[in-house]
């Protein structure tokens, strides 16, 4: 069983040269000690979040459709640090909205609009022949018509409920959503947009890193201390990124087999397996100041789905003073570790907070989650053993 005291040794002592005794969280409290204002905290930056922080997968997508303010606002009132809005993809001009990907049929109501049955077509979006609508091809006028539905209803009956209650976002109306839920609550409100697919995007004329990197000068929100986290499964974009704003930048990890699609496309032979060795994270180090890995980097799984040992990735990325945010903690069974799950519903909630407990074990900063309340009890949990 993992101690308070022995988490923070495994926090390492190169991380916290570089970024400091505490990286993630909000509201003042820092290394996951509830009510510790600090100067940091004050001034804001990465150091005023608490750890592990609790970080709102598209929102609060566990209980509302997900990119939509529903699920942004939810995410917030159950205890959010961190809100991932959003994944940022293009309008033909050159608006940037938060949708999970660009083909939005599993995503809004544009099946059911007429006028639109024309524009559905086959691309081939990073390697996959992928059928449907694409936000490249709309105006956002036209993306403004259309209603958010729920992308996975067959696992979340419950949220269609709330199919066609909200538009999708810009990332225009999110930066002034933030300002107002700062006001309001009382506490600085945090985001985590990703670039989606920013080759393939590239390759149409629409540059979204420079999108984004206007947008967030335009808000005054480009700077080392700014409450904007950026992601991306491209290093590249975050190379560039690097070089258009100041703003703490993350590079996103797949599978240990996978390849970026900018190294596919490159021609760097390197997978992600390549990227996580103290090399390759040293690298990452040189742009980044954090990953984004996928749970199974942390703690891979056997044969069975069954977690098994830590894996040093915690430790090496910290030695290169990385912050570590891995993704995605879920409810249901069906994404559980198959030792954590109850039942034989795969919509059935099993044991979240035994999974929770491991992954904060292993000394990560931070995760991605759909229900933010079930997140911040295991976070509670977990800092009063």
């Amino acid at each position: 069983m993992a101690t308070q005291e022995s988490y923070e040794q495994g926090r390492g002592t190169g991380r916290r040269a570089l970024l400091g005794a505490a990286v993630l969280g909000a509201g003042g409290a820092v290394l996951g000690l509830p009510g510790t204002a600090t100067a940091d905290a004050r001034q804001g930056g990465l150091k005023s979040l608490p750890v592990p922080a609790i970080i709102g997968h598209r929102g609060a997508s566990g209980y509302r459709p997900e990119h939509t303010f529903g699920s942004y606002d939810l995410a917030l009132d159950l205890g959010a640090d961190i809100v991932e809005a959003g994944d940022l993809v293009p309008t033909k001009d050159g608006h940037l909205v938060c949708r999970h990907e660009p083909e939005i049929g599993g995503t809004t109501d544009v099946a059911d609009h007429p006028e639109f049955a024309g524009r559905r077509t086959t691309k081939v979006l990073d390697g996959v022949s992928t059928t449907g609508w694409f936000t490249e091809d709309f105006t956002l006028a036209e993306l403004k018509t259309l209603r958010a539905i729920e992308r996975i209803p067959a696992t979340r009956q419950h949220n269609t409920i709330y199919n066609g209650r909200w538009e999708i976002p810009t990332f225009e109306e999110v930066l002034h959503w933030q300002d107002e839920q700062t006001r309001k609550r009382g506490k600085q409100v945090w985001i985590y947009p990703e670039t989606k697919h920013p080759t393939y995007f590239r390759k149409q004329g629409l540059d979204i890193e420079q999108l984004l990197a206007k947008s967030l000068r335009r808000h005054g929100k480009d700077r080392k201390n700014s409450p904007v986290l950026i992601q991306s499964f491209e290093p590249s974009s975050i190379q560039r990124l690097n070089k258009l704003v100041g703003n703490p930048l993350v590079v996103l990890l797949s599978a240990a087999n996978t390849r970026p699609w900018d190294f596919v496309e490159a021609g760097d032979q390197r997978t992600v397996a390549d990227l996580v060795t103290p090399k390759g994270l040293k690298e990452i180090a040189s742009y980044a100041q954090g990953i984004g890995p996928t749970l199974d980097l942390v703690i891979p799984k056997d044969a069975n789905g069954n977690l098994t040992k830590p894996s040093t990735l915690v430790a090496d990325a910290h030695a290169a003073g990385l912050i570590l945010t891995p993704y995605t903690m879920r409810d249901e069974n069906t994404f559980l570790p198959t030792n954590f799950r109850k039942g034989t519903d795969p919509a059935a909630y099993g044991d979240v907070f035994g999974a929770f407990k491991a992954y904060f074990a292993t000394g990560i900063d931070g995760v991605f989650t759909d229900n933010a309340d079930t997140g911040v009890l295991a976070r509670e949990d977990f800092l009063r053993r």
